[in-house]
């Protein structure tokens, strides 16, 4: 595989190694307009160089993205030592059409939200 390259199929394939975080916070306000649909990840540092992760909702689908920059606090989070914050987001016409089906509860379910990093790209990213 190309570690420039995102293919989402192969980063959620089982046998690929790969880590998972699931979402510490979400938001989910998309009557209050844009970039009101949210999640908060606690991201561990290592995986800061990863040129890139898939953010995976259920309903909603799977959504390969580069790192946008890392935070320390986010609606007040606070990262711990050794871990970042990433917010990432969700359209809100996206969020408004699974609302509409009835997936509300499910869209603001912490679990529903998962990053999910190719493993062996860090591992080559780590020193060491």
């Amino acid at each position: 595989m190309d570690d420039s390259n995102c293919n989402t199929k192969v980063v959620l394939r089982p046998k690929f190694g790969k880590y998972d975080v699931y979402a510490t916070k979400v938001v989910v306000q998309p009557w209050r307009g844009e970039h009101h649909v949210y999640g908060i990840f606690i991201v561990p540092d290592k995986y800061k160089e990863s040129p890139f992760f898939v953010l995976t909702v259920k309903g909603a689908g799977s959504y390969c993205e580069k790192p946008f920059g890392t935070l320390q606090e986010v609606d007040g989070i606070f990262a711990e030592p050794g871990t970042h914050l990433i917010r990432d987001y969700i359209r809100t016409r996206t969020a408004f059409k699974l609302i509409l089906q009835g997936m509300y509860k499910q869209l603001k379910d912490p679990q529903s939200w998962k990053l999910t990093y190719p493993r062996n790209i860090a591992r080559k990213l780590t020193p060491g």
